[in-house]
């Protein structure tokens, strides 16, 4: 049995993007399920890891083609400067509207005439069972769409966030005829897909209402984060953020609150230290300036996955933050499942979230509050704070084993199985 997965998102790219479909190709093997990559031969990737190119699971197809992406030209930098700028990358006014308005869904929309000329080749000498995009970029979803109604094969949409409810998208200024045509392109592929693939119950009710069928597949943690090195914990009270850290995520009353007991505490300020590992937005940089904690913070950059794991496993507290906008109850950033296998307390700040707090409650990482809860957040660090200092911040995480790649390919392979019977 044969799939053919459509992604942009390939090792050496780094991010939460890559791992998805990375880990699911590691583990389809297990189930008698033969996974073939199609992906981009010269994509400008925000961020690279090179390590990840060792997980790409031994004597599987990866099929590549090149890649003409108009923002290379369009942007004017230079590839190590946006590998540097990704959270501001909706900063840039004119050139954000352009982007919104004129590649729709995405720039990678000129990979879709070439890809499916290519793959339609391919596929007359290469039989497969099935049809898997992933988006985003959800140009690849425009491909699959392409090849199935040329060929006929089943075909699985995966959505790895929304579409047209991306939360970043009313930063592009996208005028109404470019908000119809990207709802009416959503609207094609949930009704054309044989199965649509979401990561939440809250997104999977968003697509029911147009689609054929849907089946929720969480993100989730492997082995590695699991048999990582033993880290010692850190001697300050750190409360560490690990990935991108986009503006819409901001969170100015937790540095409001954390100036505030500094002010009052001095033993709490000498403690205290922030870690941003990962691609942090300006915004964020300034909102910790006027709460004058800047001798209390880190940026330490991007940084290989491993050395991601190390500092979740090092660290006090690690803090979660999912965008502050509306209709966010959807999101589940893949960070959170490497976070549940850390055995460090979670303190997720998050717009009412239905999906991520039934996860943290039901393994007991730790706590969810609402970016506008001032008392709360204040008593949660205080809390936190406090059995540091005795000795005894920790957590009893349990039913976490659900979320391990391995048991979510699982659940993956029925589906797929279920589809070409």
């Amino acid at each position: 049995m044969k799939v053919l997965i459509l992604t942009y998102y390939w090792p050496p790219a780094g991010g939460s993007g890559v791992q998805r479909w990375l880990k699911f190709a590691k583990y389809l093997q297990n189930f008698g399920i033969e996974p073939i990559i199609y992906t981009v031969d010269n994509a400008n990737y925000p961020k690279e890891d090179e390590s990840l190119v060792d997980e790409i699971p031994k004597g599987i197809t990866v099929l590549k083609q090149p890649i003409w992406e108009p923002t290379d030209v369009l942007f004017w930098k230079q590839k190590e400067h946006q590998k540097k700028d990704i959270s501001n990358s909706t900063n840039s006014g004119f050139l954000s509207f352009i982007r919104g308005n004129f590649f729709i869904p995405d720039p990678k929309v000129f990979w879709v005439k070439p890809s499916v000329k290519y793959l339609e080749n391919y596929l007359k000498d290469t039989k497969v069972d099935l049809l898997i995009s992933t988006g985003p970029p959800h140009s690849m979803h425009l491909i699959a769409d392409k090849i199935q109604q040329k060929t006929n094969i089943k075909w699985l949409a995966d959505f790895r966030d929304p579409w047209s409810n991306l939360y970043y998208n009313k930063d592009f200024k996208q005028l109404n005829f470019a908000i119809n045509k990207n709802k009416k392109l959503e609207t094609k592929i949930l009704k054309n897909a044989d199965c649509i693939l979401t990561v939440s119950n809250s997104l999977k009710a968003a697509f029911v209402k147009q689609a054929k069928r849907v089946e929720v597949i969480t993100n989730g943690f492997d082995s590695e984060v699991l048999h990582s090195e033993t880290t010692q914990l850190d001697e300050k009270f750190t409360i560490s953020y690990i990935g991108l850290l986009p503006k819409q995520s901001n969170p100015k009353l937790f540095f409001k609150v954390l100036n505030e007991i500094c002010n009052q505490n001095s033993a709490f300020k000498n403690d205290l230290k922030l870690n941003f590992i990962g691609d942090i937005s300006d915004e964020v940089k300034h909102e910790i300036e006027k709460n004058n904690l800047v001798e209390n913070t880190n940026f330490m950059g991007y940084v290989s996955h491993q050395e991601a794991i190390n500092f979740q496993k090092k660290s006090q507290v690690l803090l979660l933050l999912i965008p502050n906008i509306d209709n966010a109850h959807g999101i589940l950033t893949g960070k959170l499942f490497e976070y549940l296998t850390a055995n460090r307390p979670i303190l997720a700040i998050s717009p009412p979230n239905k999906d991520l707090k039934e996860i943290i409650d039901n393994t007991n990482t730790g706590a969810v509050l609402d970016y506008n809860d001032e008392k709360n957040l204040k008593e949660t660090i205080l809390d936190f704070y406090h059995q540091y200092k005795k000795g005894s911040l920790k957590v009893a995480s349990k039913n976490i084993e659900q979320y391990h790649r391995k048991q979510l390919t699982k659940e993956l392979a029925f589906v797929i199985k279920s589809l070409i019977s």
